[in-house]
């Protein structure tokens, strides 16, 4: 984790109301989308358990009053994950045709979507578990693609004991033990910094 990490969830509350008086706030999610291509070659999904703001405010704040239940396979599913992906974006590009170019009405519906997919996530976030959304977020399986299989989590497996603590911790609900380069590690780092026997380290 990141020294930023935990300050980073405020960027929720902020860009909402500052949207809603100032339009330009809305481009802070073009800043995410950049942000997350550019370090996916290189670490994966590190921007999702390190950087992504509605991610760590369902960590932080959300994560008291979930339910914290099992995240549904279908969630997992890359089918699914390639629909909502496609779905999602052809509704950005129509918004964003429908600005005409104009700043600050691209600036609102930018706003507008960032809105509404907070509401959404946050509903997932507190019926289901904080990090259930992490698992067909658009932006996630787009950085699966670019993923070069750089800063993978590692083990040294002669030293650990199966107590399951990683498990318990990961918040994608991944079987850390058993599988340890997983495509849809956020790279959070919860695990290694659980374990008792220090098995558990990133591979730079």
């Amino acid at each position: 984790m990141l020294k930023i990490t935990p300050y980073i969830p405020i960027l929720v509350p902020v860009v909402i109301i500052g949207g809603l008086f100032y339009p330009l706030f809305g481009y802070f999610l073009l800043i995410d989308m950049i942000a997350l291509m550019l370090i996916s070659p290189f670490k994966g999904r590190f921007f999702c358990g390190n950087l992504c703001s509605r991610g760590l405010f369902n960590d932080f704040i959300l994560s008291k009053i979930s339910r914290k239940i099992k995240i549904p396979v279908l969630f997992k599913n890359m089918a699914f994950r390639i629909i909502i992906l496609i779905l999602m974006m052809s509704f950005m590009g129509y918004r964003v045709i429908q600005s005409q170019g104009i700043v600050y009405k691209l600036g609102a519906i930018l706003v507008s979507m960032y809105i509404m997919q907070t509401l959404v996530i946050s509903i997932i976030a507190v019926t289901v578990s904080p990090r259930a959304w992490c698992h067909f977020c658009p932006a996630g399986t787009i950085q699966r693609f670019f993923d070069r299989k750089k800063h993978i989590l590692k083990a040294h497996k002669d030293k650990c004991i199966n107590c399951g603590i990683c498990n318990k911790v990961c918040p994608m609900q991944l079987p850390v033990n058993e599988i340890i380069n997983h495509p849809d590690c956020i790279k959070c780092g919860r695990c290694i910094d659980s374990c008792p026997k220090k098995v558990l380290y990133f591979k730079i």
